[in-house]
């Protein structure tokens, strides 16, 4: 595995992508872009007010458009959306320009990390406008997840952040980003 300069941190809700992408870019030295960031900012709206006034279908428009536009950086982490990976188109983008990092979690992990958010789509109130149950919130992460699952598991690199701390987590990340420039070096200096 070649480990590119351009470093893609994708993985579910609450999976820490944004702080260990924004750690880990700053540990390397390197630029740090959150993709959902990037398209509030270019739209001057949050995640939720696309998703509400423009619908998902068009927010994943101006997702691939934006990640088509990130995709020319180099020496950066981009900490992208649970749901950017999860079409073909994207996920041919990501794979031909960098290195693809899966940021691994379970269910528990995910519902204690989100369970009091407002701020994401897929987290919405019931019927009745109460807080949806940790049964039902469960249940819709585990289908959602399910459906992104197979573009997750096509990442170049998979930690699980359940069994780490966000410390050790970086810690990892930069111990095989450093292993693998060393191996291409070497590999160079032979050739």
């Amino acid at each position: 595995m070649e480990i590119q300069s351009l470093i893609y941190i994708t993985g579910f809700m609450g999976a820490g992508k944004s702080t260990i992408g924004s750690i880990l870019a700053n540990a390397l030295g390197w630029e740090f872009f959150d993709l959902d960031r990037l398209i509030e900012s270019k739209r001057q709206k949050t995640i939720n007010n696309i998703f509400k006034e423009e619908g998902e279908k068009k927010f994943r428009e101006i997702e691939t458009e934006m990640l088509i536009e990130i995709s020319k950086k180099k020496l950066s982490i981009v900490s992208l959306g649970g749901g950017a990976i999860a079409s073909e188109k994207n996920l041919k983008i990501l794979k031909s320009t960098g290195t693809i990092v899966y940021l691994a979690s379970s269910l528990e992990s995910v519902y204690a990390r989100l369970r009091f958010k407002r701020d994401r789509p897929i987290l919405k109130l019931d019927e009745t406008g109460e807080i949806i149950s940790k049964e039902n919130f469960v249940e819709k992460v585990k289908e959602l997840f399910e459906s992104r699952k197979p573009f997750y598991e096509q990442a170049d690199i998979k930690i699980d952040t359940d069994s780490a701390s966000v410390g050790q987590t970086v810690d990892r990340l930069v111990r095989t980003i450093e292993r693998q420039n060393q191996k291409q070096k070497n590999e160079k200096s032979k050739n």
